[in-house]
């Protein structure tokens, strides 16, 4: 009987608690690459804005790592994707005010994932222990992560 239990506990934590642990990193990493991506837009738009560049010379990537040069002759605008395939052109300072605002909400959720992926290790750990004490072997020590997830 003991044996069913810890076999369905087994099966709980591999069929359900590892893949959602794992969707949940790729979603946090997902939202991580999208805070970069508007670090270094504003970065950049600080860099147009504190050199005074009124125009610019840069390359572009067209796809698949083809990079072709480009000419940017009005610098004082910016499109900018803010979701669903939507570019809004910007003034720079509206550009960044909205960069500033998206990384605040980025953040969040960040912080959302970062809380969820908490509580499936929790989970983990308290379904782990609970095969333990049904196997009668001794505790682990209490420093011990769960590194392996």
């Amino acid at each position: 009987m003991a044996h069913d239990k810890i076999a369905k506990y087994e099966s709980f934590v591999d069929t359900r608690l590892k893949p959602d642990l794992v969707s949940a990193m790729a979603a946090r990493d997902k939202v991580m690459d999208r805070q970069r991506v508007f670090t270094d837009l504003a970065k950049n738009i600080r860099m147009l804005q504190e050199n005074g560049l009124k125009k610019m010379r840069t390359m572009v990537n067209l796809g698949s790592e083809v990079y072709a040069q480009a000419e940017v002759p009005d610098t004082s605008s910016i499109f900018v994707d803010v979701g669903l395939g939507f570019h809004v052109e910007f003034k720079l300072d509206e550009a960044l005010e909205f960069c500033g605002n998206k990384l605040t909400s980025l953040n969040k959720e960040v912080e959302e994932h970062t809380r969820q992926i908490a509580s499936i290790k929790a989970q983990i750990k308290l379904v782990v222990e609970g095969i333990r004490e049904l196997m009668n072997l001794p505790e682990e020590r209490r420093n011990t992560r769960i590194s392996s997830f």
